[in-house]
């Protein structure tokens, strides 16, 4: 079913896919990794194994603490980041990704190699955009 053949409409189809259905397996994807970040978190924790919180924040340059997290609680519910607390004084707190998440890395490695490789074309094609 398409948002064109859904008696429902788009808007109806938009709020149903909290809990589905999804058009096709893209739109799953892009619901998991949607926004500015969670590719980059994922890549963080892919290139730099399980890592603590702060050292995440480090590795993904420009993010906020409080978008940090939102994303990594989003990433943790889909199953794509595991969450680790350790009950110490201080409280420690691990994050890695699951099986799931490496899965989807694997499957955004290709997308990452396209970009490199158009990386000026696309550059351009945004200043033309705001000139």
């Amino acid at each position: 079913m398409t948002v064109s053949d859904s008696p429902y409409g788009a808007m109806e189809l938009a709020v149903a896919k909290d809990t589905g259905p999804y058009i096709c397996g893209l739109d799953a994807a892009m619901d998991v990794v949607g926004g500015k970040w969670k590719a980059l978190i994922l890549w963080a924790l892919d290139d730099g194994g399980t890592l603590r919180f702060g050292r995440l924040r480090r590795q993904v340059p420009g993010v906020s603490e409080k978008m940090l997290i939102q994303q990594l609680r989003e990433l943790e519910a889909d199953g794509i980041v595991h969450r680790e607390v350790y009950r110490e004084v201080p409280p420690r707190v691990e994050y890695s990704l699951t099986e799931m998440g490496q899965g989807l890395n694997a499957a955004l490695a290709p997308l990452g190699a396209w970009a490199n490789e158009h990386m000026e074309q696309i550059l351009s094609a945004k200043q033309r955009d705001v000139a």
